[in-house]
């Protein structure tokens, strides 16, 4: 059974641990089933890939995953690593906020 995930695409993280620790991006996309996610320059990899009818062959360079735990959310208020909490508005919606600020991060 897959966890759930407080991490979405479209939100910016920052990097807590391993060799990218300190870089900062955009979640691309998120692997539920394996806990991962995709962010934008970070954990840069080289694929050598052959030549095919619509793309030359080379060394192709992309982000490879990186295990949530592994990811901070950033504080919209003052760019600094935050943990997330959910919060029920008055409209009955629950959305997601920064403990460190207070700040809603859903729009």
């Amino acid at each position: 059974m897959t966890a759930k995930l407080k991490i979405r695409k479209g939100d910016r993280v920052i990097v807590t641990t391993g060799k990218d620790k300190g870089k900062t991006g955009d979640v691309l996309k998120i692997l539920t089933k394996k806990g991962r996610a995709i962010v934008q320059d970070v954990n840069m990899i080289k694929r050598h890939q052959r030549p095919t009818q619509t793309s030359g062959g080379g060394i192709v360079e992309k982000e490879a995953s990186i295990h949530i735990s592994n990811l901070a959310h950033i504080d919209p208020k003052d760019d600094k690593p935050t943990r997330i909490g959910y919060r029920t508005l008055e409209g009955g919606r629950k959305v997601r906020f920064a403990i460190r600020s207070g700040e809603v991060i859903d729009k």
